[in-house]
This record gives structure tokens, C-alpha cells and sequence, in this order.
């Protein structure tokens, strides 16, 4: 399946740079040179926490480690609290007694329930109108609930059985579960919260960048065990070339599916920009939020909640996992899809009695 996966990337690479050379007839050459000029935003956002993240395992590992022993859990569960790519992956194979666990971890969980408490909470939060975090603190909620599918169906895809994944993931079911009932009950200062964990987050990373540089620059090692930058460097590099080809064809699924999706939102009540929110926010969170305003309420809380699992499925995550654990694709997509999928099926067929909190 791999290998499938990896020659469908290079067929999207051949197309969109034949396009670019043409003159960008078709608009494949414009996600061909997309991908690439991503690099930029994408070492910013991961080389310096990679860079930290031995320090932060040494650091947090004298507590957490046991901890998580005391509870029956593996400590490389912890990375799964940041995103795969900002520090998650790597946190987790630093505490992990089982490398197989660790590797789930920092793939699997860090890419759904990392990636939500990290990145798409906070941005969500920062990028859409005050008047649609109602609608979207909502639909996160409803994420949250379905995100046990998507772990346990990842975790069997990885080769753990569904009971030691159900053991394993209990600290993030918990989390989920209080960030659930944050959420609702006192959402203003949740937000708060988020952004301000965002910032702190941010401030890590720039941090890591700076010390990995002067390191790189000087020869001067200011925090010992740190990750080299030029290895940062390498995973962010090979995360541009699957996407490289990774958007050229995402911009073919849009196009391909794009009837058969405003005939099913018609059917289900969503209006357009609803309905291609999900197909763009599996490939990038923030374009399916610079979309937010356009969609309908219901549009808004469906994407809010396919988030939650499925954002960046296509593009950073997919090119990520390619570069680090090949052998997880499989499991990565299934994980990401199938908590999408529930989590969009769950918002159509029930109805959500959660307060909207003030506008």
C-alpha cells in the first residue's frame, strides 16, 4: 500500500511540474510549486521544537515516565499531547519503552489529538469571526467524541490489538474528555486558554530555532542534546517532496469530486463551501478556515469536527509519516479518515444540544 501511495505522489509530481513547464495550463503547476514553496512555513513551524525535543524528554521524562508506568501506560504516549510535526513524533520515541507504541504515538495519536489541542484549536480560534466560535467550538466537541474511532482503527492498522490500544490511549481519552466539558461549559476561557498554550508553544519552537542555528553557525552548543538542525532540516525537506506531488493530486479530487459533493450537500443540507471545506481541510486546516465565513451553520460545525482528525491528512501529515515511519501510512490514513468520517456522520444524524455560548 505504501508504495501505491508513493507512486500516486509521483504521478502528481510528474503532472504538476509537465504543467508548470507548460505554463501552468491546467492549474497543476501551481500546486506543484505550492508544495514547495510550503517548506518555508513548515520549517518554521516544527525545525525548533525537533530541535528541543530531546531536551524536553529528559526534562519531562523524570515525572512522566513514573508516572504513565504507575497507570499501565507506555510514556511515549505523552508526545501524543503535541502535533506529529511539531515535536509529538519526536517526543515520543524519546520515552518510549515499546518502540511499536512509540511510533503509534507519535504518529498516530500526536497527528489527531496533538495536532487539535496545538494547532487547530488555537488557529481556529485566532482565524475565524467571533461569531462563528460558537458553531466551531462545537463541532471541536463533537471531534473530540469520535476521536476514539480513529485511534482505535490506526492502532489496529499499526498491529496493536484494541485492547492494549484502548489501555494505551486512556491519558488522551481523558484529556479529550475535560477538554469536552471545557468547552462547554466555560468556553471563553478555554479559548483563552488554547491561545495562550499556542503562544507558549510558538515561543518554544522560535527558541529551538534560534539555539539549533547558533549552534549550526558558531560551533557553540548552549543546551547539550539537541537535535543537529540540519536533521530537523532533513524531515522537513522530505515532507515538501511528497507534497511535491501530494497537491497536484488533491487538486485533482476536488475537481473529479467536486459535483458529486454539491449534489450530497444539497441532500444533507450544506452549502458548497461546506461541503469543499472538508476536501481542503484534509489536505490544510488553514484554507478550510480562511473558508469559514462562507459556509452555512451546519458547514461550519461538520468542518470543525472533520478537523479534528482529519486536518492535514493529505499534505504535512502524509509527507511526515513518509519521511519518518513509512510503514504507518496505512495506519495514519485510516486513523485520520475513519475519526473524520464519524465525526461528520455524528454531526448529520444527531442533534447537538450544547449550548452557542454569546456571539
Amino acid at each position: 500500500m505504501n508504495r501505491i501511495l508513493m507512486f500516486i505522489m509521483a504521478a502528481g509530481a510528474v503532472v504538476g511540474g509537465i504543467d508548470r513547464i507548460l505554463g501552468n495550463r491546467w492549474g497543476y503547476g501551481e500546486k506543484f510549486e505550492e508544495g514547495f514553496q510550503l517548506l518555508g512555513s513548515t520549517a518554521l513551524s516544527m525545525v525548533g521544537m525537533i530541535c528541543l525535543a530531546p531536551v524536553l524528554a529528559d526534562t519531562f521524562g523524570k515525572a512522566v515516565i513514573p508516572f504513565y508506568k504507575l497507570l499501565g501506560v507506555d510514556p511515549g504516549m505523552f508526545g501524543s499531547l503535541l502535533a506529529i510535526d511539531m515535536g509529538g513524533y519526536q517526543l515520543a520515541q524519546e520515552l518510549a519503552v515499546n518502540p511499536l507504541i512509540g511510533c503509534y504515538a507519535g504518529i498516530v495519536a500526536a497527528s489527531i489529538f496533538g495536532c487539535t489541542v496545538v494547532f487547530t484549536i488555537p488557529v481556529g480560534m485566532g482565524m475565524i469571526r467571533q461569531e462563528d466560535q460558537a458553531c466551531f467550538a462545537r463541532g471541536i466537541m463533537t471531534g473530540l467524541v469520535t476521536i476514539p474511532v480513529g485511534l482505535l482503527v490506526g492502532g489496529v492498522l499499526a498491529g496493536i490489538s484494541v485492547e492494549v490500544c484502548i489501555w494505551q490511549n486512556l491519558p488522551v481519552f481523558v484529556l479529550a474528555l475535560l477538554l469536552m466539558l471545557g468547552l462547554w461549559r466555560m468556553p471563553e476561557k478555554m479559548i483563552y486558554g488554547f491561545c495562550t498554550f499556542a503562544r507558549g508553544i510558538r515561543f518554544m519552537i522560535t527558541v529551538g530555532l534560534v539555539l539549533g542555528a547558533i549552534e549550526y553557525l558558531c560551533g557553540l552548543q548552549i543546551l547539550k542534546g539537541m537535535t543537529p538542525i540540519t536533521e530537523a532540516m532533513e524531515i522537513v525537506a522530505a515532507i515538501g517532496i511528497v507534497m511535491l506531488g501530494s497537491l497536484p493530486v488533491t487538486e485533482f479530487l476536488q475537481r473529479i469530486l467536486k459535483k458529486p459533493l454539491q449534489i450530497l450537500g444539497a441532500r444533507v443540507g450544506i452549502n458548497a463551501a461546506g461541503m469543499t471545506g472538508l476536501l481542503v481541510g484534509a489536505v490544510s486546516a488553514i484554507p478550510a478556515l480562511s473558508m469559514y465565513q462562507d459556509m452555512d451553520e451546519k458547514g461550519k460545525i461538520v468542518n470543525a469536527a472533520f478537523l479534528v482528525s482529519a486536518a492535514s491528512m493529505l499534505a504535512a501529515h502524509i509527507g511526515f509519516t513518509f519521511s519518518t515511519e513509512p510503514q504507518l501510512l496505512g495506519a495514519l490514513i485510516g486513523a485520520k479518515l475513519s475519526g473524520g468520517i464519524a465525526a461528520v456522520l455524528m454531526v448529520l444524524m444527531i442533534e447537538i444540544d450544547f449550548p452557542k455560548g454569546r456571539d
